[in-house]
């Protein structure tokens, strides 16, 4: 099937592309839950994983920084204080410091390494905070063999850019900030765009401000590249529904059990 062909899938959502890398070998809408749906009171933990997956996540969306002894971790912020209320940041601190940091008696930082082992059929889309989590996060994915299984994600395009060279065209990634800039551009004036081979999804908020990003005409672009489009971070259902009526691919959410009711009533939860 030639890239830009769309076929119907369940009640009537059009999937723009043939997926072209095994990260993406679900049916569309693939339904992300957002640093494993943080609205429960926490983030990026194993236990976050654990109740997303449970409910029939398949898709968890996550952020890896390093250690000082070069360790990827599962960590949103670069500091410890909004998560622990204690000073410290991750670049600063060995793997032994943070793996004894507990919030209510819970670790709260784990191991990339040890997320991907501990569900191995579940797809990560890894989104590298930092510069120097870029040689830390490629290794573990290949010590793993995790790279049909993760998506790689910045809003740094240069930070990309290494990511992109470290890990080969095998790791499926997105596109940074000036990488979504370029592709809204050229679906307004109708330009040619040529992308990294790796790159297999637009992975976007509705809008940057006051700049609308997610559109019709967007999302048909898009799907001309051969590119999915997933939108974050999402919440309410009413824009779950126009998101999904307008044909977008996927949907990140902290919220996961409403993300899941809302596939659910238009016959999109596979789980």
């Amino acid at each position: 099937m030639p890239a830009g062909h769309r076929r119907a899938t369940r009640t009537g959502h059009t999937a723009g592309v043939q997926p072209r890398h095994g990260y993406l070998d679900a049916p569309p809408p693939l339904a992300f839950a957002h640093r494993g749906g943080a609205a429960d009171g926490d983030e990026n933990t194993a236990a976050a994983f654990a109740r997303a997956i449970d409910l029939g996540y398949r898709y968890v969306e996550t952020d890896v920084h390093a250690t000082a002894d070069g360790v990827a971790v599962i960590f949103h912020d670069p500091t410890l204080r909004r998560v622990t209320g204690e000073p410290g940041r991750i670049a600063d601190l060995r793997w032994s410091d943070l793996a004894s940091v507990r919030v209510g008696g819970a670790a709260v930082v784990p191991r990339l390494d040890e997320v991907l082992a501990a569900w191995p059929e579940v797809r990560f889309n890894v989104d590298v905070k930092a510069d120097g989590g870029v040689e830390p996060t490629v290794a573990t994915i290949s010590r793993t063999g995790a790279a049909d299984r993760v998506l790689l994600a910045s809003f740094s395009d240069a930070r990309l850019t290494r990511l992109r060279a470290l890990a080969g065209p095998k790791v499926a990634t997105s596109l940074g900030m000036r990488g979504v800039a370029r592709i809204r551009m050229a679906s307004l004036h109708g330009r040619s765009l040529r992308l990294p081979p790796s790159v297999v999804a637009a992975q976007v908020p509705p809008r940057y401000g006051r700049i609308p990003v997610v559109d019709r005409r967007f999302v048909a672009y898009c799907h001309r590249l051969g590119l999915q489009v997933h939108v974050w971070t999402i919440d309410e259902p009413a824009q779950m529904h126009h998101l999904l009526d307008l044909g977008v691919d996927g949907i990140m959410t902290d919220h996961v059990g409403v993300l899941r009711d809302v596939y659910r009533s238009r016959g999109h939860w596979a789980a």
